[in-house]
């Protein structure tokens, strides 16, 4: 039995659904779940689907979802023939229930509309496929994720209730692996108690699919991606950047800490609790060897680079010129923990705090109003922020040329420059 996840890049249209198919039969009669990320760049477009209902702008939203309709219906037909009507009435379902949302006016918090919205594209994609591996000659079961993965209502960021979820997998999942081949399923959604869908944070599939290999005690977890594995840098930024054969879990937490894009930040807890090794692998070249994580040390590891986008400073500054103590700092974090905000670099002077965050204007808004009741507020937007692990002072000299740091955080292995 093992566990695959596949993400966007793997299913964004028919020819990677059609590739997704030849390597499922390099793995003859051995049970697969198979975790799925939505298709390409739909969750962008979801996402723009939920700002405008949000906003009031109703026709452009429902305009918004007939573009991801049409475009799921043009793949469907490339791909299937036999199997075209039994998903056109599934995928009916989903749109329905997306559309009876967009005709609403929005009562509720803009996160809890995302979650309703966004989760449906992860539902499209794995009903495609199934349906392609039937058509195919597979023996594959499509798997509603929201029946399993019991979570809080905390939308955009859910928690798991993993005793009910554990009891479901036993319940549910391990059967249809004992009876079907391949069973198909959606990652970073889950469901409450009151089936309110939920996701799980963004890139939050492999998460899932840590949960499951978690919960069904498998020997491996493997995530096919379309880079050759684990590498030192975004290859789309940096052209040199370097495959890293192996990692341990440290290592990979360090990474996706400081915002690398290779594993949601909660895929390694469950892994490392039972010690299952995860195996990133190319999705394009099952052949190359890909990337093994484990709990092993590993030395003489190449610089790692995270350079992340679109990142905004808050200048808090004490009303009073009183020292930055206990208690504002205290109050500080309640509010961020409240609004789901989690700091990308934070520094604390005598009577000011700088914290770097993510630009999410309406999380920004709600912080800086908040935090003005005790500092005086001030924000800087269009940033970046730099990250480098086994750093030299020449890389980091090459990489800054030409723009200046707002911020500087260093310790013996990584520095963190916030620049402009």
């Amino acid at each position: 039995m093992q566990v695959f996840k596949f993400g966007g890049a793997s299913v964004r249209n028919h020819e990677k659904i059609e590739n997704l198919g030849r390597l499922l039969q390099r793995y003859p009669g051995e049970p697969l779940l198979i975790v799925l990320s939505a298709m390409g760049k739909t969750t962008n477009a979801l996402e723009k689907v939920a700002e405008a209902f949000f906003a009031g702008k109703r026709q452009e939203a429902l305009d918004l979802f007939r573009a991801v309709k049409l475009q799921h219906l043009d793949e469907a037909k490339y791909l299937l023939v036999t199997h075209f009507n039994a998903l056109l009435e599934q995928f009916t379902d989903f749109f329905t229930e997306v559309e009876w949302l967009l005709h609403d006016e929005p009562v509720r918090s803009y996160d809890y509309y995302y979650d309703q919205i966004v989760c449906v594209g992860e539902l499209l994609s794995t009903a495609l496929v199934c349906a392609y591996l039937n058509e195919s000659g597979m023996n594959a079961t499509w798997l509603d994720v929201r029946d399993i993965i019991r979570t809080n209502n905390n939308f955009r960021d859910a928690g798991i209730d993993w005793p009910l979820t554990q009891e479901q997998v036993i319940k549910t999942v391990h059967p249809l692996l004992t009876d079907n081949r391949v069973v198909i399923t959606q990652g970073f959604i889950g469901c409450t108690d009151e089936n309110e869908s939920t996701t799980l944070g963004r890139e939050g599939s492999d998460y899932t699919a840590a949960l499951f290999a978690h919960m069904l005690n498998v020997q491996q977890l493997t995530i096919w991606k379309d880079v050759p594995g684990v590498m030192n840098a975004d290859p789309r930024l940096f052209p040199d950047a370097r495959l890293i054969p192996d990692l341990n879990y440290d290592e990979v937490i360090e990474m996706a800490y400081y915002g690398a894009q290779v594993l949601h930040p909660k895929t390694i807890k469950p892994l490392q609790n039972k010690n299952i090794p995860l195996l990133v692998k190319c999705f394009d070249d099952a052949d190359l060897p890909g990337t093994r994580i484990h709990n092993q040390p590993v030395k003489h590891l190449p610089p790692i680079i995270v350079w992340k986008q679109q990142q905004v400073l808050l200048d808090l500054h004490t009303r009073d010129f009183s020292f930055v103590g206990e208690q504002p700092i205290s109050d500080l974090y309640r509010i961020m923990a409240q609004l789901h905000v989690r700091p990308n670099l934070l520094q604390i002077h005598a009577v000011n705090l700088q914290i770097c965050l993510d630009e999410r204007n309406d999380k920004l808004e709600q912080l800086a109003h908040a935090a003005a009741g005790s500092f005086d507020v001030q924000i800087k937007r269009g940033l970046s922020l730099l990250s480098i692990r086994y750093y030299s002072d020449e890389l980091v000299q090459r990489l800054t040329e030409g723009k200046t740091a707002v911020l500087v955080q260093r310790s013996r292995d990584t520095i963190q420059l916030l620049l402009y």
